[in-house]
């Protein structure tokens, strides 16, 4: 993105005039710019710039001292058992809105005791709440204190501005999204966009009570809002974008397969948006689907409402108890325990159940083919029913 030479300017003025080494993150936690190391390294500090993100255990540890809204820097004690040094966090707010956090290693402040740790710094920008200590003790020691955090101010000021207007831009990019995806030959040629290979395409149904922060998520994520959301991942993070969003909303997602070239994510877009009917209507498939898991699912996804109704006519004569019964048998590979078991019914009643279903059917159960068409007659009437319900 074309603020990360800002950023990264911004991130090694402020470690050298504080004397501090110094991080910034996304909103999701993932390293954006460091500055040069100063004093000693935690393994926080160690682990984010090797993997370019916070385990979710550091996160959880962190966001208890209410990083997310704080107006203004937090003082975050040392933890022995999560080997973490104390740190100042810098929420990077910018019109009341936080894009991403600045990180401290506080030297000055090691000896903090974690079960009283230092209230917020202050409110909205201010530097108050911090317990007094003398200016020339602490930069003997090297702390953080209020008047060397007020000089910086300026500078995460600029920080914070340069990520809202980053999360703007994916906005305006998000919007010619659309045009890359489009199964148009014509229209995928008038796309501006500029995407580096490999990436994958996701399909998120949206929730009509629930919001996803899509501004929040990595960069180098496209996306764009509609039924379903569209998203473009670089296809390394394909999987956890499409956890992070699905999660949010509390539907279902679907992720198409990878494609090197990024003008074929039209094509990734379009197993994405198959997957995710899948996941819709296939439980052992939720909530996230990947194309390339679905085996014989993927056909049916292909397959027209007049196809699908075709092959659903050889299962129309049984009724909700029979299809349940004989679909969990044929799931089971036709293992009669295990069928009998997971429906909670005596093998007794599991082999009435299947002897009237091929009276009704007149399909052989041991039979190969007849097999095949009962169960593909009962996936296909799956997905049917739940496409018109």
């Amino acid at each position: 993105m074309h603020n990360t030479a800002d950023l990264q300017e911004i991130v090694d003025e402020i470690a050298a005039r504080l004397g501090a080494s110094a991080t910034l993150e996304d909103r999701s936690f993932r390293l954006l710019a460091y500055g040069a190391q100063h004093g000693d390294i935690d393994t926080v500090r160690q682990e984010s710039i090797l993997r370019r993100r916070a385990t979710g255990e550091v996160r959880d540890y962190f966001e208890r001292y209410g990083i997310a809204r704080a107006g203004g820097p937090v003082r975050i004690p040392a933890d022995a058992e999560l080997r973490v040094l104390a740190r100042v966090c810098w929420p990077l707010r910018h019109a009341d809105v936080t894009y991403g956090y600045l990180w401290l290693l506080d030297p000055g402040e090691l000896a903090d005791d974690p079960e009283h740790p230092r209230p917020p710094l202050g409110e909205r920008g201010g530097l108050t709440g911090a317990r007094p200590q003398p200016e020339a003790t602490q930069g003997e020691r090297g702390g953080l204190t209020d008047a060397r955090l007020r000089g910086v101010a300026p500078l995460v000021a600029r920080a914070a501005a340069a990520l809202a207007q980053e999360a703007r831009s994916r906005q305006d990019l998000g919007r010619g999204l659309r045009a890359l995806l489009s199964p148009d030959p014509e229209v995928r040629a008038g796309a501006s966009l500029e995407v580096p290979g490999p990436v994958a395409a996701i399909a998120v149904r949206e929730s009509p009570e629930r919001v996803a922060a899509l501004w929040t998520l990595p960069r180098g994520v496209l996306a764009r809002t509609g039924s379903p959301v569209a998203l473009l991942a670089p296809a390394h993070l394909a999987g956890e974008v499409a956890q992070t969003v699905q999660s949010a909303y509390g539907t279902a997602a679907g992720i198409g397969a990878p494609r090197t070239d990024p003008a074929d994510a039209w094509l990734s877009w379009r197993e994405a948006r198959q997957a995710l009917r899948i996941a819709e209507h296939f439980p052992r498939h939720a909530p996230v689907a990947r194309w390339e898991e679905l085996g014989v699912h993927r056909l049916l996804s292909r397959l027209s409402q007049t196809d699908l109704r075709e092959l659903a006519e050889e299962t129309a004569a049984l009724d909700a108890e029979l299809a349940q019964t004989v679909e969990v048998y044929l799931d089971r590979g036709g293992h009669v325990q295990k069928t009998a078991a997971e429906l909670g019914i005596h093998r007794q009643t599991l082999y009435y159940r299947l002897g009237k279903a091929e009276r009704l059917t007149h399909r052989d159960l041991s039979d190969g083919d007849d097999r095949l068409a009962v169960h593909l007659g009962l996936k296909a009437a799956r997905l049917r029913g739940a496409d018109a319900s």
